[in-house]
Formats: structure tokens, sequence, C-alpha cells
């Protein structure tokens, strides 16, 4: 195979700190498939096996047609940062070498593009993405608008699919599974309880709803009069579960001082922008 040019555009718009230019310039390397590893901090663990038979099909007759951008780890062995895919499709495939960039990038740098690279894809589910925000700023300490300058969303967008990740464990489920999309999700968290949002995510699901018929459904069950429930008899480690429920909920570390007399709240936010979003679900809370 004859050394080619090119960086992938995806990845090129982020090595804002290496030299693009001369990356664009310099042909890439060859290199033994047996010697390119894959990352164990990729962000993405799930790929479509009958995804990567097509894309071993398409290598076998064409080749691969973008290079995979690595770095050297020492002793003749590359580390992916961004073309796993391609590396597993080349791999099924029966190549022996892969075309692939070089670039200098220490363990935070390969893993903050890493990360940047897979939420710029345009397959990932709903919570691959919420999940990769939220590892995206709690990893580099960024706020939502700088986690939105990375991968060139809108600072919305960003708090959006993080407030997905309040949902209940089960919907999270559903979501990742593809039996709802992400309108559906947003509409469950009109829903408060988590009985309540699995019991709607269950209706859709299996109704087939659309994102309207699925907004009307969690608007009516929002409306209806909550379970009356028989007063809680106080156990030892209640403030303790009542932290956990209210940590889930508002996704976010939470701390309940009590007193003889009275108690406080304490809860974690992370810059202005995430107040912002912990403001909001505290007033539907309160609505």
């Amino acid at each position: 195979m004859a050394s080619q040019k090119g960086l992938g555009r995806g990845l090129g718009a982020l090595l804002g700190d290496f030299d693009q230019d001369a990356a664009e310039d310099s042909a890439y390397k060859l290199l033994p498939l047996h010697r390119v590893e894959p990352n164990p901090d990729q962000p993405r663990q799930d790929f479509d096996e009958e995804e990567l038979a097509a894309l071993a099909e398409s290598i076998r007759v064409h080749g691969v047609l973008q290079p995979l951008t690595v770095r050297e780890t020492g002793g003749g062995y590359y580390q992916i940062i961004a073309g796993e895919r391609r590396w597993r499709a080349s791999r099924m495939a029966g190549l022996t070498d892969v075309p692939a960039i070089v670039i200098e990038a220490d363990d935070r740098k390969a893993k903050e593009l890493a990360l940047i690279e897979n939420l710029q894809r345009q397959d990932l589910n709903s919570v691959e993405e919420a999940l990769g925000y939220q590892s995206l700023m709690n990893e580099f300490g960024l706020t939502q608008e700088e986690a939105a300058q990375r991968v060139g969303k809108s600072r919305p967008a960003v708090a959006n699919a993080l407030r997905l990740l309040t949902l209940d464990e089960k919907v999270l489920d559903m979501l990742r599974a593809g039996e709802l999309t992400a309108g559906h999700a947003k509409a469950i968290l009109m829903l408060k309880s988590e009985k309540k949002q699995l019991e709607a995510a269950q209706k859709i699901a299996n109704l087939g709803l659309s994102v309207r018929q699925a907004e009307l459904l969690c608007k009516n069950m929002s409306k209806e009069q909550p379970e009356k429930k028989e007063p809680a008899t106080f156990q030892v480690d209640y403030v303790r579960e009542c932290e956990k429920s209210l940590s889930k909920h508002l996704g976010r570390g939470v701390r309940i001082v009590n007193g003889k007399r009275k108690g406080r709240f304490e809860l974690e936010f992370y810059g202005q922008d995430d107040l912002q979003t912990l403001l909001d679900a505290l007033m539907k809370i309160q609505k």
C-alpha cells in the first residue's frame, strides 16, 4: 500500500496543541497491526459486530481509507487515540499493516482526544454521549461551556444531554438498547418518581409511541396524585438512604446534616453552569 497524506478531518480539528500543518504535510506510516494496541481508557466499549463485519468487507476491497491516529508507547508499540473501529475491522479483514498518523501525546492529552473524537461521532447513543460529556468535565475540570466548545456543540445541548443521567438506571438501559430515543427520554424527565419513569418508558416502548405522544403521556402521569405511603419508621441509616436517593435524582453529591431540632442539606455543584442546572432541577421538584 502506497503512503498517502491526510489527517482525519474530525480529529484534525481537535489537535489544537499539535502542529496540524506538519501532520498534514507528512505521509502517514504503515504500522504492523500486531504492534498497534487499543487504548484501555477508550470511552466507547460497545462495537456492533454486524457493522464491524461490513466495514471489514469494505476494507478487504478498498483498504483503510482513513488512517488511525496513534501515539508511540515505546518498544516499537503504538496506542490508538482515534480509529479503534477501523483497527478491529482491519484485523477481521486479515490485514497485517494499517496506515496511521503518529502524534505526541501524554496520557492526559491522549484520553482527552479520545473522548472528544468519540463525542464527535454521529452514531453514539444518547447515554454514551452524556457519559462522555460527564467524563470530559470531571476528568479535565471543564465547565459545560468549555466542554461544549471542545466538541463543537452548544452549552444547552450539553446540559440537556447531562440531564438524561438523572433518569432511572433501567430507563438508561432502554436508551442504550435503542428502545427509546433521546426525545422520549426528555419527556420522561417530567416525572420525578423512578417508578413512574420506568412505567412511562415501558409504555412508550411497548406501544411504539412518538415523542409527541410520549410528552402527552408523561404530562398526564405527572398530574396524577402520588400514592399515599405509611409514615416511615425511622432507621439508623435513614439519613444515608435519603442522601443516596437525592444524589441519584440530582446527579451529584448530597450531604444531609441531621440535628436534634433542625438539619441542613449540602449539594455539590461545579461552576456557574452546573449551578444553573441544579437550580432548574430543584425548581422542578418544588413544582
